[in-house]
C-alpha cells in the first residue's frame, strides 16, 4: 500500500536512458532497438513498474480497445463467436467493447460512432446491415465475419460446400423430398453459398425439393413462431414421406427438433435433420444433431490476427495502407450425429 509510485525519471535513473527515450518505449516502441527495448522492459519488471493506462490514452490516443457489433445474441452461433472472441485477451490483451445492433442500420451507426469517441484501435463486425464501403470509410482496421465484405477484411466459411455436404447426406439418407430452412439476408452474403449448394446438388441428383425463406423476428419466440407454422405445413404438405431438412443455423434446427419431439414424443422416421455452425447446441440437443461446423474458434482466432496485423501496422511511425483487404475462408467440418442415419 506504501509502495512508492514508479516513475519514468525512475526507469531513466536505472536504465541510463533518457526521459524521452523511456516515453518513447510506452508511445512508439519500434523507434528503439529490440535491444533498448528488452533493457527496459527488464528494469520496468525489476522496478515493479504499474502502467497508468489512462494516461496512456490521453498521451498517444492508443486505447487497446477493439469495438465488435453483432446482430443478436440469441441465435448460438452470435454469442459463441463472441465467447470466442472474447477469450482472445490472453494472447493479444485488447479490450472489447460489444454493441448488439438488432439489425437496425442507425443504431449500428450510432454505436460505431460512440465507439470511435472511446477511441478504439479496431472493429470487428458480425451484422450485415452497414456496407463494408462505408466501415471503410471510417479509416481504422475493420474484419467483417460472415457476411460482405469487398471494402475491408473478412473471414467467411466455405458455406457453399458446407450446404453440398449436408445436401449429400440426406440424399444419402433416402429422404423422398429435401428442404432448405432460411432467412432473408443481402444477395451478396456468402450465406447465399447454402441455399445455391442445396439448390445445385438436388437439380443435379433430381431429388424433389423446397426453399422455404422467413422473417424470423428479433427474438428466440419470433423464431419458435415461425418455425411451428413451417413445422405444421410440412406435416400437411408431405404427410407420410421422408422428410430431409436442411437449416441455415443449429438454433433453428434445435427449434425444429423440439417442435417433432413435442409431437412424436421421438425423431420419427420421416424426418431427417441437419443444421449449420456447430455451436455448443447442435451437441447438447436432446436428440444430438447433424451439422455443418464452421470451426467457429478458427474462425475468430482468423478475424483477430487480421485485425491486430492492421493495428501494429498503424501504431508505426510511417504506417503502409494495405493494396486491398485480405479474405481468409475457412473450410467447414461436416459433423454426424444421431438426427441423420
Amino acid at each position: 500500500m506504501n509502495q512508492k509510485k514508479v516513475t519514468f525519471a525512475d526507469i531513466a535513473e536505472y536504465t541510463n536512458f533518457s526521459k524521452t527515450t523511456i516515453s518513447r518505449y510506452f508511445n512508439n516502441p519500434d523507434s528503439l532497438t529490440l535491444a533498448n527495448q528488452e533493457k527496459i522492459g527488464q528494469a520496468l519488471e525489476h522496478l515493479g513498474y504499474q502502467e497508468n493506462k489512462l494516461a496512456k490514452v490521453l498521451a498517444n490516443g492508443k486505447s487497446e480497445f477493439v469495438g465488435v457489433i453483432v446482430p443478436n445474441l440469441y441465435l448460438h452461433y452470435y454469442s459463441e463467436m463472441l465467447n470466442q472472441i472474447l477469450k482472445s485477451y490472453q494472447d493479444n490483451n485488447y479490450k472489447f467493447l460489444v454493441f448488439v445492433g438488432d439489425q437496425e442500420k442507425e443504431t449500428e451507426q450510432k454505436y460505431i460512432q460512440e465507439l470511435l469517441a472511446y477511441k478504439i484501435e479496431g472493429l470487428i463486425v458480425l451484422s450485415h446491415t452497414i456496407p463494408s464501403k462505408e466501415l471503410a470509410a471510417y479509416n481504422i482496421p475493420v474484419v467483417t465475419i460472415e457476411r460482405e465484405s469487398e471494402y475491408v477484411c473478412g473471414v467467411t466459411t466455405d458455406n457453399y460446400m458446407g450446404a453440398v455436404q449436408a445436401t449429400s447426406l440426406l440424399i444419402k439418407n433416402n429422404c423422398d423430398v429435401l428442404i432448405h430452412i432460411n432467412a432473408f439476408f443481402p444477395e451478396n452474403s456468402p450465406a447465399c453459398g447454402r441455399i445455391q449448394g442445396f439448390q445445385d446438388i438436388c437439380t443435379e441428383r433430381k431429388i424433389p425439393y423446397e426453399i422455404i425463406r422467413k422473417d424470423f423476428g428479433s427474438s428466440y419466440e419470433d423464431i419458435y413462431k415461425q418455425l411451428k407454422l413451417i413445422f405444421t405445413e410440412l406435416e400437411n404438405k408431405y404427410p407420410g414421406q421422408k422428410k430431409g431438412v436442411f437449416l441455415s443455423n443449429d438454433t433453428y434446427a434445435n427449434t425444429l427438433l423440439n417442435l417433432i419431439i413435442q409431437k412424436y414424443g421421438r425423431l420419427p422416421d420421416t424426418y431427417r435433420i441437419v443444421g449449420f455452425d456447430n455451436s455448443p447446441i447442435a451437441s447438447e440437443a436432446i436428440v444430438p444433431i447433424t451439422t455443418v461446423g464452421q470451426q467457429i474458434d478458427k474462425i475468430a482466432h482468423t478475424a483477430l490476427d487480421l485485425l491486430v496485423l492492421q493495428m501494429d501496422e498503424m501504431k508505426k511511425r510511417r504506417p503502409k495502407p494495405m493494396k486491398e483487404p485480405i479474405h481468409k475462408q475457412v473450410t467447414p467440418v461436416f459433423l454426424r450425429r444421431d438426427t441423420t442415419e
